[in-house]
Order: C-alpha cells, then sequence, then structure tokens
C-alpha cells in the first residue's frame, strides 16, 4: 500500500508550475519532502528479531535439495565435497533431473537419497521428513518464498537461491516466518565470496579506503544463449509481466556489505528509472513465437539509493542487449578507490600505503591506479581468512571459480559451528526489495521512494558486518 501519495503528487505539481513561493523554494533548498512509502507490518505479538540468531550446533547438517534443473545439480555436486554433511533426499518436478542428481551423490561414494518428483507438491514430503536439517531450494523465482516458508514452518532452515523474494509480501511473510520459528533463513548470493570483493571488503574494514561513501553493483549479463534452457521460459515470462530491477542481489549484496546495511547503517531512498523495452519483446517473439506490446521491464535499469548516514548507491541491471558482463563492484572511499570492471584496479592516497608492504611505492598517486605488482601485493597481505583457509579447495571444486562454493561451506560451517550466519533474513529482504520498491518508483515517474527497515528498529544493534568464526 502507497502512504502519502497524493502529497507527494501536489508537492510535485507546485514545484513544476512556472513560479515557485519563497516558501516552496525554501522546501526544496532544505530537502524537505515526502517519498512513497509503503506499509511496514507490526511484528506479530510474542516475535522478536532474528539478528546474529545462533541456533543449536549439527555434527552434521543433512540437506535435502529442491530444483535440479539449472543451479540444482551443480550445487549437488559441491555438497559432496563439505565434510560434516549428508545429502538425504532430492527433489524435482521432472523424475529424470532427480536420478541424475543421483547419481551424482552416488558416483561420490556417497549413500543414494530419496527421491521426489512427479507432482508439483512432491517437495512438500522432502519438507515434512524428520531427519533434515536444511533445505536447499534452486527452483524457479516464483517457488522461492513459498518453499522456504514451508521448510521453516517444518523445523527446517532455509537456503533460498536468488532472488529469494519477489514481493514485500513474500519478504515480510519470510522475515515473520524466520522469526517465529527462529531457523535461519539464508539467501544464496554467492558474489559475496568472490575474491576481489572478499579482499576489498577486508581492505575497507581494516580502514585501507578511509570512510566508504559511495558503491556500485550491477547485474549486467546477455541471457541470449541461456533463454532457452529457462524452464517454461519462465525467467522471460517474469520480465515480460513486472517492471524494475527484478535481479539486483548480485550487485547490492556486495555493496550493502561495504556499507553495513543493517548493521550501523540502513538503506533509506530510492529512485528508479529504466530505457524502453526493445530486446525484451523480440526475445519474446523469438522464443515464444508471439507479439509483446505488453512487455514491462526496461531493457536497462537503474537504482540510485541514499542511507541513513548519507552514502549513496547505484545498481543497474540489464539482461538484454550485448555488453561484456560486469557486476561493476565498485567504491569510493576518503582514502581510495576500488573497482572490479572492467579491470580489477585501486587507488589510494600515497599515505594510505606503507612503503615497505607494497613495491614501487614512489610510483602511488591519488589520480591513477596503483601498479601491477602493488594490486598484487595488496591482494596478497590483505587476503580474507577465509580465503587464506579455502581459496585453494575452492577453485578446485569450482562453481563459478570457487565462490558457490565458499557460499555452501560458510552455511555449513555456521550450523556446524552455532555461529551466526554470514547473510540473515534481513539481508534477504533488503537485496530481493528491489523489485517492488524499483516498480513503485518508475511507474510513478521516478519518485523518491522510502525503503522499509525490514529490522523493524533494530539496524543499529550491530556494529559493522562481519563473519564469525569459531574460536
Amino acid at each position: 500500500m502507497i502512504k502519502n501519495l497524493s502529497t507527494f503528487l501536489v508537492g510535485i505539481a507546485l514545484i513544476c508550475l512556472s513560479g515557485c513561493t519563497p516558501a516552496q523554494k525554501e522546501a526544496a533548498a532544505t530537502n524537505e519532502y515526502t517519498p512513497l512509502e509503503v506499509t511496514i507490518p507490526e511484528r506479530p505479538a510474542g516475535q522478536q528479531d532474528v539478528i546474529e540468531l545462533v541456533t543449536p550446533k549439527l555434527d552434521t547438517v543433512r540437506v535435502g535439495f529442491i530444483g535440479l534443473g539449472m543451479r540444482g545439480p551443480s550445487a549437488v555436486e559441491r555438497w559432496t565435497h563439505i565434510p560434516g554433511t549428508k545429502i538425504v533426499a532430492l527433489c524435482d518436478l521432472l523424475p529424470e533431473n532427480a536420478e541424475k542428481a543421483q547419481k551424482i551423490v552416488t558416483n561420490a561414494g556417497m549413500p543414494a537419497p530419496t527421491l521426489y518428483s512427479g507432482s508439483e507438491d512432491a517437495w512438500k514430503q522432502l519438507c515434512e521428513r524428520d531427519d533434515i536439517d536444511l533445505v536447499y531450494i534452486a527452483t524457479d523465482w516464483k517457488h522461492h518464498a513459498k518453499m522456504g516458508i514451508y521448510a521453516m514452518e517444518h523445523g527446517k532452515h532455509a537456503a533460498i537461491e536468488v532472488p529469494a523474494a519477489m514481493s514485500l509480501d513474500e519478504i515480510w511473510a519470510l522475515i515473520n516466518t524466520s522469526e517465529r520459528t527462529r531457523k535461519h533463513c539464508m539467501q544464496l548470493e554467492n558474489c559475496v565470496y568472490d575474491f576481489f570483493e572478499l579482499t576489498t571488503l577486508n581492505m575497507a574494514q581494516q580502514g585501507l579506503f578511509g570512510e566508504v561513501l559511495h558503491v556500485e553493483g550491477s547485474y549486467i549479463h546477455n541471457l541470449e544463449e541461456f533463454w532457452p534452457y529457462y524452464w517454461n521460459n519462465w525467467r522471460l515470462d517474469y520480465n515480460r509481466e513486472f517492471r524494475g530491477d527484478v535481479y539486483a542481489t548480485h550487485g547490492l549484496g556486495p555493496a550493502c556489505q561495504l556499507l553495513n546495511i543493517h548493521r550501523g547503517d540502513r538503506m533509506k531512498t530510492l529512485v528508479a528509472m529504466d530505457t524502453k523495452a526493445v530486446t525484451g519483446p523480440e526475445l519474446v517473439k523469438q522464443y515464444q513465437n508471439e507479439e509483446a506490446p505488453d512487455f514491462q521491464n526496461g531493457d536497462h535499469t537503474m537504482t540510485f539509493i541514499r542511507t541513513e548516514n548519507g552514502k549513496t548507491i547505484h545498481i543497474q541491471h540489464d539482461v538484454m542487449n550485448p555488453r561484456p558482463y560486469s557486476r561493476m563492484y565498485q567504491l569510493t572511499g576518503t582514502k581510495g578507490f576500488a573497482n572490479k570492471y572492467p579491470i580489477e584496479e585501486y587507488c589510494f592516497r600515497p599515505d594510505q600505503i606503507k612503503s615497505d608492504d607494497v613495491p614501487n611505492h614512489e610510483n602511488l598517486s591519488m589520480h591513477s591506479a596503483v601498479p601491477e605488482k602493488v594490486k598484487e601485493a595488496l591482494m596478497q597481505k590483505y587476503k580474507h581468512p577465509i580465503h587464506q583457509e579455502l581459496e585453494e579447495t575452492a577453485k578446485k571444486v569450482g562453481g563459478h571459480g570457487g565462490m558457490d562454493f565458499i557460499m555452501d561451506y560458510r552455511l555449513v560451517y555456521c550450523l556446524r559451528n552455532g555461529l551466526p550466519l554470514d547473510m540473515d533474513v534481513y539481508d534477504l529482504a533488503e537485496w530481493c526489495c528491489m523489485a517492488d520498491l524499483t516498480r513503485l518508483s518508475i511507474e510513478n515517474g521516478s519518485a523518491p521512494v522510502a525503503v522499509p527497515d525490514f529490522t523493524r528498529g533494530g539496524w543499529n544493534k550491530v556494529d559493522g558486518y562481519h563473519h564469525a568464526f569459531a574460536k
């Protein structure tokens, strides 16, 4: 539900008049405006937040997988390399998908998991088992949230592929279920574990960039070679039906960790805009042999976000047009800069880097990237402890270069050691809410939209983002 829409539209109409009054000019100068707002439901009685949630240690993490089409089989294969786990059950609508995944497990010398298939409700039987601790969900987007909710309601932790929720209603339902059941609900965002990102995050946490003021992220990935493989054209259909940044998490996740979102800061307001839809309707004609004059999503979407502490985020989405793959990943700080795409580079104030830490210290400047050898030395010096432990194994096992394995390994590590997960249900909410909120902004002339506080008051309880480690 939108609140204060009439106030906002009246304000815009007044400002657009040929002659603003002195009062209007004063209001504009002091940034007094009312963004569009969505309803934040009250926390149900008896519930409390799950910030830094810990649950009893699990000697063995018993897992069931739902969805064995595109992403699921590789996840199953990765889990055969993680100690302290047992793959108990596998589910897919198509029996042949479940059977292929079962062979992955048995070929690794492990007991054959129980299979569920052939019915659109078969996944419920998996969730209802009493010998599963975690349900790993890798289906199409539309089923993510309801499966996660059902899993938690049946006593399981939920790990859900991105995006884990597509609407604010789904987001609040996941939050409330996690808070009520005291079960973890984690979005499987792999990009926060990529090597440049995690190294740069460590640098930021060590103060190398000074105060981080601005971050950027994106999902720019031409999906032309993938469109035919989405079951029943579900992903193209979603872009046809919905407008906005429907897949923001790969760019937004690493950006939010840099800014300590809901760990000392929070996203406060966003503005979004998009191009017209050109390539999208052509894809419908190509793959579904029909016209799509109603195609909703623009080819390219941009979102600008301001935080409570005056930081900014820029997010982009484009899966339609020819462009080199990019998640952007960029940060600007008071003492340094980092950029991953199109080339990995750093720039610092020279006095930020000790001369005995890097070679060619005399070549550092504030208006050019550090030399390659300096970059390599810095990345080695600031290699994140997670990568120090897992990099070699991760690159052998694979999964987007190894970051998928690290994501799964860290999930298991935290469950086995009774630690808070690296990503909680509020991260899920903040990174997924872009779909609904950007649509709202775009459909109202790129109006400012208030970002809900999904923690309902707890965003400042934790001082800074961190990964938990067993002592």
